[in-house]
């Protein structure tokens, strides 16, 4: 399905995820959401796929939206758009280039940050000092940043980055995602202190489409 809200905008779907954003930009007034962390409790729970067009939705309502590839280990979102996976986030980080390597994705308003090479110690990269500057220079940049983290329950990574932003979105996947791993993904992220903003339902019947439930 991938970019549904490119290739069919008026589908039920792409409406779910123009809920999805909606209900995000009213999650609370006082405390708005301008940088999200989207992960998933395990593999294969269309989390990628989720946070793409979820950026593309809130690229098309006219806010300035960066993506970042922090799924360093199974990088996808270069793919969506056709771009390439290097140079990007990692090469950054290692001191290789002076700006960060934004990449225009076709899209208006929306720009892409890719993974780059797959480091050897992705956690270890993602908690650094120097993402910190990164995450504070792209939300200078933009009205949005979406982060694509690995499953919460695989690595240590999504937890790790969760503890940065503003944010943590939990992609469950219906029919596919157990029960006990969507609590035990809740539970690492809670310990983490990571502010949970919700829960994106996806694969679900045409009633409870992704986006459906949220809260």
């Amino acid at each position: 399905m991938n970019l549904i809200t490119l290739t069919d905008p008026r589908s039920p779907v792409s409406e779910a995820y123009r809920t999805l954003r909606t209900n995000l930009s009213f999650y609370s007034v006082d405390d708005p959401i301008h940088s999200l962390v989207v992960t998933s409790p395990a593999t294969d729970e269309d989390k990628s796929v989720t946070v793409a067009n979820l950026a593309v939705t809130m690229a098309q309502s006219g806010r300035r939206t960066v993506l970042v590839d922090c799924d360093l280990r199974r990088p996808s979102l270069h793919s969506f758009f056709d771009l390439p996976a290097e140079p990007g986030l990692t090469n950054y980080v290692l001191g290789e280039l002076d700006e960060l390597p934004l990449q225009e994705t076709g899209v208006d308003n929306l720009w892409l940050l890719a993974s780059g090479p797959t480091p050897p110690n992705p956690a270890d990269m993602l908690g650094s000092k120097k993402l910190d500057q990164i995450i504070t220079d792209l939300e200078g940049r933009a009205d949005m940043v979406l982060f694509d983290a690995p499953p919460a329950l695989a690595v240590t990574d999504a937890a790790v980055l969760g503890a940065k932003v503003d944010g943590v979105l939990l992609v469950i996947s219906a029919g596919h995602t157990r029960r006990d791993h969507a609590e035990r993904a809740k539970e690492l992220l809670e310990k983490a202190r990571v502010r949970i903003v919700g829960v994106a339902l996806t694969n679900a019947a045409r009633d409870g489409l992704a986006g459906g439930y949220y809260g």
